[in-house]
Parts: C-alpha cells; structure tokens; sequence
C-alpha cells in the first residue's frame, strides 16, 4: 500500500477553490462532490462555470445533448463565447496593469508583457491575420519556440474563430509538411529561428520547406525572434512586426456557437499519419479551466511555469486554463535541463508558484543532484506525462516542493482535452497516486467485458461524455470510433491500466498497448522500469516485450546508467535481480541492456513502441516527434 505523503493544512482547506465550490453547494466532503459531477452533469458543469466565472455572451440552451449517441456529445448548446474574452481580454481592461506573460530566453534574454499589452498585441495580430484572409473556420499553424508569441498568436486565432493548429517547434520539416497538409491550414506562424542547448533552429527554413509541400499554405508570418537575415517570398511571407504595424488593435472578437471549432492537435500514430484531434471552443474552455481551478488550484496571483511545448496539450492546457483565472505565464524557450539548472532558477527569479513537470524530466534531473536555489515560491507541483516511480516521487516533493507542496500527478490525454484522473491539494495524497476520477469525468477500471474489477489492474474507462472530450480525428470518425469507442459500445476506453487500491486511491501502471504478457501473466512496462530505475545505478528505464517461443513473450530492459556507472555484464545481472526481488522471479528480465539514452519526444516522455521496433528490427512508425532519433539507433547497436 502506497504512503500518504500530503496532507492538506486548514490554511489550505480555507483558500482552495474546490473548498469554496463545496460550500457554495453544501457538499461537506470532496469525494461526494466528484460523485455528483459526474452522476448529475447537468447541474455540475453549470455549478463550475458560475463559480470560476467563466463568461458566454449568449447562455446555451441545453447542457448536453446526446441525441446522436455518447460518442458525438455536444456540450452548452446554442451558447455563445469566445476563449480570446475570456482569457486576455477581460483582464485588459479588468486587470490592465497586472503581467500576463513572461518570457525566459535561452540566451538569457526576459521579457514581460501586462494584461493590457497582450489584449492590445492579440486583437492587432487577429486584424493582421484577418487582412491575409483568414476568417471563422481558416486553419492556421502555430510553429514556434515557447514565447509569450504562442500565447498572443493562439487567441489572435480564438479572437477570430479560426482553427488553430500548434506544431512542436522541434519538428523537421516532414513532419510539419504532413500537420500542415492534414490540416488545410492557410497561414503559419513561425519565427526566424529560436535557440534550444546553444544551438540555432532554424525555424524560418524548416517552415519553407514543408510548405513545399503544403499547397494549402497561402502565407507565412514570422516573428522576428533572433534577427536572423532569413528568405522572405514577397506576396507570401510577411515579418510579424509589420503585418501589425499600423493595425488600431480595434477588432471585436467574434461570439461563436459553444461547438465552433478551437484546436486541432497532432498526436502521433503508432503506425501511419498522426492523428488530428478536434477541440471546440466552449468545452474546451471549461474542461480545462475546471481542470487548473480545482485540480491545481489556481488563483488570479499565482504564476505558472509548464516545462512543455505548445505542440503538446500541456502548452495549450497552460495557455488556456492559466489564462482564463488571470495566472501569470513563464514561457521558456529551449531545454529545460541546459544549462542543469535553468529550470531551478527560472522558478526562483519569476517567483513561480505552479510547477509543471514531467516524471522523466524529473529522473533527468535528479543525476544532476540536489537545487541549489530558493524554491520558496512554489506552492503545487503538477505532473503528467507517465506513471511515476517511488523515488523520484519523493525526491521531487522532498527536494523541490520541500514537503510542503503536494504533487497534483494528473492523467488525460490530448484527445480528453483535460484529465481524467487528478487529486487536489484539498484531499490527502498517496505517493505515486492520481487520486481518484476528476470532478465531471465518471471513470471506471474494468476488466476485458467491461466489468469493475477492484484490487487489482484493468482498464481505464470512462463511461459518460464530457465537455473537453475530442469532437472526433480530423476528417476520420471511423478512426476516432475504433480508437476509442468499439471495444465496450457506449464506453470510452483510454488505452491505460489503472488499479484501485483498498483505501480507494487511483494508479496507472503503463499503456495498455505496451503492457507486457509474460507466461500468462500481465504486467505494465512501469513496474519493471520502477523496479530497475530502483538501482542506484539506473537513472532512467525502458521495458519492452519481446516474443518468446516458450513463454509467449519476455521482458528487456533498456537502462541509461547514472553518471560514474560502467556498463558490465555483472551490473545487468544486479538490476535483472532486482526487479526479480521487487516483483518475482517470473518477472525478472530476459536481457538488461545498457544504452546512452531513450528516445523521447520534446515534452520528455519515453516512446516505448520506437524501442521495441527498433529491439526487433520492425518499422517504428511515426518518430517526428522526437527529439532525438539518434538515441534509436545506439539501441539497434546495443542489440
């Protein structure tokens, strides 16, 4: 049984959001309140918008309406808003003088814009956009380094209710090509270069080439990061600068219906093309507004800093849900981890009190030891990304959040447009655990016929709509229904294994895609990688399946070693005896192989499947997300 490790002071109990919507409903216990989010919808989601004061401009009709089925639920129905209004606009003129966004260069360059300057630069570039064309539905790319720009350029789209699509700014140039073809899209937004671990990227470029082969792309505006001397298409390009120059900053932003589509979200595919996930701009908002407000107890002075790229949920989750309570944003171009760090003095310069953060990044950093800067002003630790280990658990809200900040460990995904699973700083927190369902969403663990199953792994579910849910896969419905729909009619199926323990705690134990099934028994990839990273040698794991002639299928180990450990074959024996002591002999690993690193996309998560292909010589499928395909083939060599 895991360990409780936070528990919340009365100080906490009398500020927290979650408290204050309890009250204002006479719901004395937390757990009863996300019972009644989820059995009774229709009054919840109402009950939320009021209390974090979220504005339409046109009240909805209905709640939900699901007269075309469970899977195509539409939320706040004949309703209008606008994202932009709700999360800049109306602090301009409510909160004109307060700071809005932050920027921490590379090269150690800072920047700071208030409410009032980011109102002004988002209606200009919505007016610059609207003069090249772009109008209500126009689908326009997002490629750029983390900046205040993102922020700027993704409401310019909500303002005008175009369709934005971000993409990671360390995409190569086919993989920004196949997003931007997918898409349709008609501008992209990118910079003329940006810096990541002292190098230049070459944004400008990349994004002249991919439009190549993007036929749909009619202009490209570029935001003078660097100063770089770049090549500018004269009628098609247009420097950001001057495209907004002489712009009043007048434009009203456009009331669209509730439904009008807000993002499109490029999640890669195991095989084939990535996927384009579909947000609305009325569900999208609440989602992950209630999500920031309850779950990471947001307040208007607190100041967020996710270690993410627009291009992954979290981005849009930071620039939506931080914006909409009136939060201070850091954006921080490059690598978190360069210099070691950067990250520990970002927090103690901003003064941040919100912390996102990724489980691997945090194994990356520990073999860079302890922080060595004032991490006073953090108040909540937020993390997704991948199931967590103990020790980096502990590390983390010992040494960083030094036992004072409960770790917020949430899991959703880019298709939920929010969480599934979240504690809060409201409730006790076991290590290691998501908490239980968030308020709205009703999850369940089932076995394979869709039957709860407690006390021991299944699969998550969720068996009710709910208003962040994806509106489908861009122009591929059957692909969203087998995704997520087919295998239990009427029930969304996650892709993860999760367990309830006896106390009523929530973990997830890897995807259920990468699960592992060795001589009849199942087990998921976070297990064995626990176990290993356990070692005091192992600083990062990855556990693949292998097909076995006897046994179906065996465990390898793919271990990055902390610095000063040697590869030998006596220290793989070691770590192969150690996840056989942690989890049984029937566990222990087929081989343990040492390599220099994982492959792993930008926002740091380990991409298992490329492993595997790669361990068995087989395609690995779409890699455009990572950040370095190099690391793949030291695996082919280690192998």
């Amino acid at each position: 049984m895991s360990e409780y490790v936070w528990s919340p002071s009365a100080d906490v109990l009398a500020h927290a959001n979650v408290v204050r919507l309890m009250r204002r409903h006479g719901v004395d216990d937390y757990w009863e309140l996300v019972r009644r989010s989820h059995e009774d919808p229709k009054w919840f989601w109402p009950a939320a918008i009021e209390d974090m004061g979220l504005e339409f401009s046109k009240p909805w009709d209905q709640v939900v309406d699901l007269s075309r089925g469970p899977e195509w639920a539409t939320w706040f129905v004949g309703g209008t808003l606008n994202v932009a209004w709700n999360c800049v606009h109306r602090w301009g003129e409510r909160r004109p003088k307060a700071a809005g966004a932050v920027f921490a260069g590379e090269d150690g360059s800072r920047r700071s814009l208030t409410f009032a300057e980011l109102s002004r630069e988002v209606t200009r570039l919505a007016e610059g956009l609207a003069a090249l064309g772009v109008g209500k539905g126009d689908a326009v790319a997002i490629f750029l380094p983390m900046s205040p720009e993102v922020a700027i350029a993704s409401h310019a789209c909500a303002h005008l209710g175009a369709v934005q699509v971000p993409i990671f700014s360390g995409f190569a140039a086919p993989a920004v090509a196949a997003r931007l073809r997918d898409a349709e899209a008609k501008v992209i937004v990118t910079a003329d270069g940006s810096l990541r671990r002292g190098r230049v990227v070459p944004m400008k470029e990349i994004a002249d080439e991919a439009v190549r082969d993007a036929p749909s792309v009619e202009h490209i505006v570029v935001w003078r990061r660097l100063g770089n001397d770049v090549q500018m298409e004269e009628g098609r390009d247009a420097f950001w600068d001057e495209l907004v120059a002489d712009r009043p900053g007048t434009l009203a932003p456009l009331e669209v219906e509730s439904e009008a589509p807000y993002l499109l979200a490029y999640t890669s595919g195991t095989t084939g093309k990535p996927k384009g996930i579909l947000h609305v701009q009325g569900g999208f908002l609440v989602s992950i507004t209630r999500e920031v407000a309850y779950q990471a107890d947001a307040h208007p002075n607190d100041v967020i800093h996710f270690a993410t790229d627009m291009g992954w949920i979290m981005g849009p989750w930071t620039v939506v849900g931080g914006g909409a309570l009136g939060c201070t944003l850091v954006f921080a171009e490059g690598a978190p981890d360069w210099p070691k760090d950067r990250l520990w003095t970002l927090i103690e310069r901003e003064g941040v009190s919100i912390l996102g953060i990724s489980p691997t990044l945090v194994r990356a950093l520990i073999p860079h030891g302890e922080p060595a800067t004032d991490l006073n002003s953090l108040r909540t630790i937020v993390t997704t990304g991948e199931p967590w280990n103990p020790d980096p658990y502990r590390w983390l809200f010992e040494r960083v959040g030094g036992g004072r900040c409960p770790i917020i460990n949430c899991s959703g995904g880019t298709e939920v447009g929010a969480c599934f699973l979240s504690p809060t700083p409201a409730i006790p927190i076991k290590s290691c655990s998501l908490g239980g369902p968030a308020l709205g969403m009703a999850m369940d663990v089932v076995d394979v016929e869709g039957r709860p199953v407690r006390g021991e792994v299944g699969e998550l579910v969720c068996r009710k709509p709910f208003p962040g849910m994806t509106r489908g896969i861009w122009k591929d419905p059957d692909r969203y229904l087998d995704a997520y729909w087919r295998r239990l009619p009427g029930i969304w199926v996650h892709g993860d294994w999760a367990s309830i323990d006896e106390d009523g705690y929530w973990f997830l134990h890897g995807r259920s895609d990468d699960t592992l099934n060795i001589a009849g028994k199942r087990i998921g990839p976070a297990e064995l990688e626990s176990a290993a990273v356990a070692h005091p040698a192992v600083s990062e794991a990855a556990a693949v399946g292998i097909p076995h002639g006897v046994k179906g299928e065996v465990a390898w180990v793919f271990c990055v070693l902390a610095p000063g450990d040697e590869p030998t074959h006596d220290l793989a024996a070691e770590v192969g005896e150690a996840i056989a002591r942690e989890l049984g002999k029937a566990f222990r690993p087929d081989r343990v192989v040492f390599v220099p690193a994982l492959p792993k996309t930008r926002s740091a998560k380990i991409v298992r499947r490329a492993v595997r292909a790669k361990a068995l010589g087989e395609d690995p499928g779409d890699l455009s997300s990572l950040e370095n395909p190099e690391s793949l083939e030291a695996i082919a060599g280690a192998v």
